[in-house]
């Protein structure tokens, strides 16, 4: 009888498949090894691509469809999905459509705007900002963001770099209007979010709101004719001196909106937006990327640690943004029951330290972290889209291609890029550190500063690898490593040299907050009269309830920095200066350097003869400026 084999053989396989499969085998195998990361490189530029490709497309037809384009189809396509979700109030895409028509109608009406006017706008985090925003938007007015936290002369001086013919003013920062209304240009018109004013010749928005007109204005007055025409101004944070206004195109609008979709935010996602809307991060990437995908924003008035996670569960966020310190002042909480229970997915955001990103996974559950690196002026974007802890992003072959950039050797002592005996700029290896240049070209364009052509001339290098060519410099300092992906290590400005040696202040910090009694440290280097370079000083805020310990303290530094990085001076704040983007302020704690009779906060100086931090008192400070002190 005969077998079941015999009855139905087996078909028999080629000769040459089991050679193939051994090689797509052996191809997998040699892929994981030697190119890791080529699938999710590929994914990503995939994407980078398809994204570029659409807008040439828009472009090839003559289109120019800008993010508030979008938002208008959206308004039509789905009007009442919830758009914007403030204090438990849901404001469809119809209804912020429809606001913004009214203030665009009362601004029609009322003042003699024409398109490419100048409004400015300082309102803190409320629907109306959005509305006011788009409502002058519409006009085809160019919006300068203000921030809110900035006040009198660095205000004023805010206004009058963007020139703007209105400036709007939200009702909760009417003392801040006070203040600059006197020396406020005759020429701007100011308008308050109010029905009534108590101050002469300004005008009241809240009461024409109410009775203006749904209707859109004329298409023609939004209608853009070239992506790289300007649409805002949005302020630099101003860590370093006054801020500058950037001036943000199109083009960047839309670049800035593509984020969370690059990151793979759908729009079913409700991101959670906690950062001030001044700011790029929140209304570009924030605003931007919620009609970008069509999603729904969760708006904040102000940022909350203890509010945060509630918040999250309550309007199940999936998508949350960070900025700056926010996630260690997450982890700064006290521990609670539950805090993995909620929905979120996914932060984007930039500026998280290793040893934080670590605990606030542990802590808080599989959320990935989308760590990203840009400039509000700049001209180059890296998206880490592999989740690799401390990375700002990768970078490859093709990456380059379209975003070419470099990093080159800094002189910190002469605070400019090295050149060689030729006169060219000089690449840095792998594992070191250098300037980050991005090329300016068509493709990447830099688009300056508004009112200030000396700051925008002052941010190019030219010449810098051969003649004619031109490069934004980005004033951080970065490391790639040898599997390319890039690290942040300082900026520039916040590099000091001293004893013939680089200090970077992040890593100074990092070594300070370890200690157990201290929650937060600001670094930054003093002018020493008769020293070259600058010495280190550290600004402390102690935990609560926690007192300095000056001998833990001077273990720490020794231990763990060179002696040229140890802070030789120390002062003890109870609050520590942030700019509006929880950023250290440096500038003014840089101006006051180290003088106890100016000083009433705790000063103290490192003494290496008695190997202690000991009292900066008057006497001390003058041994040190008559240099009987050896530093």
């Amino acid at each position: 009888m005969r077998g079941w084999d015999d009855l139905y053989p087996l078909p028999v396989p080629p000769s040459w498949v089991p050679g193939a499969a051994v090689g797509i085998l052996s191809l997998h195998f040699i892929q994981k090894l030697l190119f890791p990361y080529f699938w999710a490189d590929l994914r990503y530029l995939l994407k980078v691509f398809t994204y570029g490709l659409r807008v040439e497309m828009y472009r090839l037809q003559g289109r120019v469809v800008t993010v508030l384009d979008k938002f208008v189809k959206l308004a039509e396509k789905q009007p009442h999905k919830p758009f914007l979700i403030y204090e438990g109030t849901i404001h469809t895409y119809r209804d912020v459509d429809r606001r913004s028509n009214r203030i665009a109608q009362v601004f029609l009406q009322h003042e003699a705007l024409k398109k490419g006017d100048t409004a400015a706008l300082l309102m803190g985090n409320e629907p109306d900002f959005i509305h006011v925003w788009f409502g002058l938007a519409k006009l085809g007015c160019v919006v300068a963001f203000l921030n809110f936290n900035v006040r009198f002369r660095s205000l004023l001086h805010c206004v009058s770099s963007c020139e703007p013919k209105i400036l709007v003013v939200g009702a909760d920062l009417l003392g801040t209007l006070e203040e600059i209304l006197p020396k406020l240009q005759k020429d701007v018109s100011v308008w308050i979010m109010a029905k009534d004013s108590k101050f002469p010749n300004v005008h009241t928005l809240l009461d024409k709101i109410e009775t203006a007109s749904e209707d859109p204005v004329p298409v023609n007055r939004c209608s853009a004719n070239n992506l790289k025409s300007a649409v805002l101004y949005i302020f630099t944070s101003g860590t370093t001196g006054l801020p500058k206004a950037a001036v943000i195109s199109h083009l960047q609008v839309l670049k800035g909106a593509a984020g969370l979709w690059a990151f793979g935010a759908t729009s079913e996602d409700i991101i959670y937006i906690t950062l001030p809307l001044y700011h790029s991060a929140a209304s570009l990437l924030g605003i931007g990327g919620c009609i970008e995908l069509g999603a729904t924003c969760v708006l904040k008035k102000k940022f909350s640690a203890s509010q945060f996670w509630n918040d999250c569960k309550r309007y199940n966020v999936t998508v949350i943004q960070y900025i700056g310190e926010l996630c260690r002042y997450l982890c700064n909480q006290p521990v609670k029951e539950g805090e993995k229970n909620h929905k979120v997915r996914l932060a984007v955001g930039n500026g998280v330290r290793n040893d934080v990103w670590r605990e606030f996974l542990d802590r808080f559950g599989a959320v990935k972290i989308c760590e990203f690196y840009g400039a509000t002026e700049g001209n180059i974007c890296f998206m880490n889209h592999t989740g690799k802890i401390g990375s700002v992003g990768r970078t490859n072959f093709f990456y380059k291609l379209f975003f070419p950039f470099d990093l080159i050797k800094y002189d910190f002592q002469k605070d400019e890029p090295i050149r060689n005996k030729h006169g060219w700029c000089e690449k840095v290896k792998k594992g070191e550190a250098g300037l980050l240049i991005s090329k300016v070209n068509t493709k990447n364009p830099f688009f300056g500063y508004a009112g200030n052509k000396r700051h925008t001339e002052k941010k190019l290098l030219c010449e810098v690898f051969k003649k004619g060519d031109r490069y934004f410099n980005t004033g951080d300092l970065m490391v790639q490593d040898h599997d390319n992906f890039l690290y942040f290590w300082d900026r520039i400005g916040d590099t000091f040299r001293w004893k013939g040696e680089n200090v970077a202040t992040t890593e100074v910090s990092d070594v300070i907050v370890m200690l157990d009694f201290i929650q937060e440290a600001n670094v930054y280097g003093v002018s020493v009269p008769g020293h070259e370079g600058k010495a280190g000083m550290a600004s402390l805020i102690l935990k609560h309830n926690a007192s300095l310990d000056l001998e833990q303290m001077y273990k720490q530094v020794v231990t763990y920095l060179p002696s040229y990085a140890c802070p030789l001076f120390l002062r003890v704040q109870e609050k520590m200066e942030m700019t509006g983007t929880f950023k250290q302020q440096k500038f003014q704690l840089v101006d006051e350097g180290f003088n106890p009779s100016t000083i009433t906060d705790p000063l103290y100086f490192l003494d290496n003869s008695k190997k202690a931090y000991v009292l900066l008192t008057k006497e001390l400070h003058d041994m040190i400026l008559s240099g009987k002190m050896k530093l």
